[in-house]
């Protein structure tokens, strides 16, 4: 099912027992981003087994999943299995990018095709660090983003007679300020959920920071301005926005008329488009600058950090795991989850086991481990079966 053409979304039903249980989706997306052969040590689009590895654009983002979800239902049909709900398998198009994301054409042309009340999907995983098996991340809320054009407009002139306006000098001043604002800090449910549990897990001074700011009513400043540092905490702690495109001028001996740049805004849960907009406006402190959405998607609620799927991957990964705990994440980025949340879908990301200094999603010679990818194969496995009945 889809638009049309080779934008097309492959959606398959495995029959339960006819209960009243609404279905489990299990949704995953088929494209990848680009990779060129010179790019890499070996054919990107050939899969590859080497030391331990196995290498190939997607290898990680996100066709090991789509093996696995395949593989594990056919084996499943294969055994006679009989789950007490529907399973429904969809395997969509054009996540990475494209004018027809397959998740989101579904819910809005087919929705009876994946109706359901619980969806895995990716950006969770487990966490290797220095070849230990740390922590099982699972996925139960990811941020919105909008993106602001920024632009600043003047006379213009020949560019040996300069004056005052310029809109280059305009923008530039205006991006200093984007560069400096940083939002307030606000956690929820999910994220206050993860530092209170990987404090303890990360030790030494960013893991006491971590659970500093958990430990009362309100995060403790001195924590926050120190975990604030490291990007990827920082992004969990609040709203982003970032400058990521520049254009302007006309000629090299010409005093530009026309300034812009692109600033790419990452939203808690929760944060408004509007209110942003706002902020960022009054940072700029310039009516001769502009700020305009161009691209948006907003944040969605996150998923339950308790309750019975939360036991069951805590179960499944004690089982194959032991003593490697799960905690709940928010992915810093998005996937075709916030599609399903929006949908009142209670939604999960998972994923393998992979080294945490070695992420090579979207990059050169992207790649999983071979271990990592069976386990990651039994882990669904037996989680299907413990969320299906």
């Amino acid at each position: 099912a889809g638009p049309g053409g080779r934008k097309q979304n492959l959606v398959a039903r495995y029959r339960g027992s006819g209960s009243n249980r609404r279905p489990l989706l299990l949704l995953a997306h088929a494209d990848v981003v680009d990779a060129r052969r010179e790019d890499w040590s070996v054919d990107p689009f050939t899969l590859l087994e080497r030391g331990g590895f196995l290498f190939g654009r997607g290898t990680i983002d996100m066709k090991d999943l789509v093996a696995a979800f395949v593989t594990n239902l056919i084996g499943l049909r294969g055994e006679g299995y009989r789950p007490d709900r529907d399973i429904v398998l969809a395997v969509t198009a054009d996540e990475e990018g494209g004018e027809a994301n397959g998740a989101e054409w579904l819910l809005r042309n087919r929705p009876d095709l994946i109706e359901a009340s619980l969806c895995l999907t990716e950006g969770g995983g487990g966490q290797i660090h220095e070849g230990r098996y740390a922590a099982y991340t699972l996925q139960a809320a990811e941020k919105g983003y909008v993106t602001f054009s920024l632009e600043a407009r003047s006379a213009g002139g020949h560019s040996s007679l300069p004056g005052p306006d310029n809109a280059i000098h305009r923008l530039a001043a205006a991006l200093t300020r984007v560069a400096s604002q940083q939002f307030p800090v606000a956690l929820n449910e999910v994220t206050r959920t993860f530092f209170a549990r990987m404090g303890p897990l990360e030790g030494g001074s960013v893991g006491r920071d971590m659970s500093a700011i958990v430990a009362g009513p309100l995060p403790d400043p001195d924590a926050v301005r120190r975990l604030s540092r490291l990007p990827y905490y920082n992004a969990l702690l609040r709203t982003t926005c970032v400058a990521t495109g520049l254009d302007g001028g006309e000629a090299e001996n010409a005093l530009p008329q026309r300034a812009s740049a692109l600033v790419n805004c990452r939203l808690l849960p929760g944060a408004e488009i509007g209110a942003v907009q706002q902020a960022l406006t009054k940072a700029i402190a310039d009516p001769a600058v502009s700020v305009i959405v161009v691209a948006r998607t907003e944040p969605t609620a996150p998923s339950p950090t308790a309750g019975e799927t939360v036991k069951a991957v805590e179960d499944t990964a004690r089982e194959m795991w032991p003593g490697v705990p799960v905690v709940p994440a928010m992915g810093t980025g998005t996937t075709d989850g916030r599609f399903l949340r929006a949908a009142r879908i209670a939604t999960y990301g998972v994923g393998p086991f992979r080294d945490i200094e070695d992420n090579r999603a979207h990059g050169r010679d992207e790649r999983i481990g071979v271990k990592q990818f069976y386990e990651e194969r039994e882990f669904l496995y037996r989680l299907i079966k413990r969320l299906a009945g």
